[in-house]
C-alpha cells in the first residue's frame, strides 16, 4: 500500500470509530463538567504514556479555552504535570501510587476525577479512581473497547470501540475538544 493509501485507510477507520462513540456518554461527561464548574469543584485528570499527554492537553483546554465572561472558571489540574511529585511517590512507595497519593492530597467530596486509560486496567489509574471514589468524588473514565476495570468503577465511562491504541487516543483527544467546545459555549467547529 502506498503512503497515501495508508493515510487514507487510517483516516477512514478513525472516522468510523469516531462515529461509533456514544454521544450520550460525551453529553453526560459535559454535564458533570458543567456541574463541577458551577459548584466550584476541582477537576483532576490523569493517564499514562499517550494518555498522560491527553490528560495534560485536555486540562489545558478546559482551563484556558472555556473562559467566558460572566461564567465561573473551571478549576482543572492534570496529575501528570508534576514530574517531581510522580517520581517522588514512585521512588518512595511504588508506581501504582503516583496518582492516588496526589488524589488524597487534592480531591474532596463532589470533585470530578477523570481517568484516561486505553486498556482501562492501568494499576495506578485504577488505584487513583478507587481512592477518589472513597473520598466522594465523581469519576469519569475514557477507555478503549472493553472498558477494562475502569468501566465498573466510574460513574461515566466513555468507551472508544477500537482495538487500535492510536485511534483510541485520537478519539480521547477529539472528545476533549468536544467537551471544551461545549463548556466554551461554542458550536461544533467554531473558533
Amino acid at each position: 500500500m502506498t503512503d497515501a493509501g495508508v493515510a487514507a485507510a487510517y483516516l477512514a477507520s478513525l472516522a468510523r470509530v469516531l462515529r461509533a462513540v456514544p454521544a450520550d456518554d460525551i453529553a453526560r461527561v459535559a454535564g458533570a463538567l458543567e456541574q463541577a464548574r458551577a459548584g466550584g469543584r476541582l477537576v483532576v485528570l490523569m493517564g499514562n504514556g499517550g494518555s498522560a499527554a491527553t490528560a495534560s492537553h485536555v486540562a489545558l483546554d478546559l482551563s484556558k479555552n472555556t473562559v467566558r465572561a460572566g461564567v465561573p472558571r473551571l478549576r482543572v489540574v492534570a496529575l501528570t504535570d508534576n514530574v517531581p511529585m510522580i517520581t517522588a511517590w514512585a521512588n518512595d512507595t511504588e508506581y501504582k501510587h503516583v496518582f492516588d497519593e496526589q488524589v488524597q492530597n487534592l480531591v474532596a467530596t463532589g470533585d470530578l476525577v477523570v481517568a484516561f486509560s486505553c486498556s482501562g486496567t492501568s494499576a495506578n489509574v485504577v488505584s487513583a479512581v478507587q481512592r477518589a471514589r472513597s473520598l466522594g468524588a465523581i469519576t469519569i473514565g475514557f477507555t478503549g473497547p472493553s472498558g477494562g476495570l475502569l468501566k465498573d468503577l466510574v460513574d461515566v465511562c466513555v468507551m472508544v470501540p477500537s482495538d487500535h491504541v492510536g485511534q483510541v487516543e485520537d478519539a480521547h483527544l477529539a472528545i476533549g475538544h468536544i467537551l471544551t467546545d461545549v463548556l466554551a459555549g461554542r458550536g461544533a467547529g467554531e473558533g
